[in-house]
């Protein structure tokens, strides 16, 4: 009985693992958007609309993370929630300082 408790505890170390490993991949696939507000000021074609309404689905993830209390989901769902605010409040700071000039 004790090896099948130690087997499942490890399954479920892999299985957080890998939902950790998915999280950090997929942060890299924002970088791009995110060079782009922050460093080439452009933020033409942006929808600010569906970021918001991105980041209250990733919000809901990370409630569901902490209520089925899994690590993975948490830390990803945090660190894209991060990013997307950044992509959000740098378009937000290009368009207003393309107004204000």
């Amino acid at each position: 009985m004790r090896v099948q408790h130690s087997l499942r505890v490890m399954a479920s170390m892999w299985i957080e693992a890998i939902g950790l490993l998915a999280g950090v991949i997929g942060i890299f696939a924002w970088i791009p958007q995110i060079v782009e507000v922050w460093i080439h000021k452009r933020h033409e074609g942006l929808s600010l609309t569906s970021f918001s309404v991105v980041s209250v689905a990733l919000f809901l993830w990370l409630i569901y993370g902490v209520l089925v209390d899994s690590i993975a989901m948490i830390v990803a769902n945090i660190m894209t929630l991060t990013v997307i605010g950044a992509i959000i409040l740098g378009a937000w700071r290009a368009r207003r300082s393309e107004s204000i000039a």
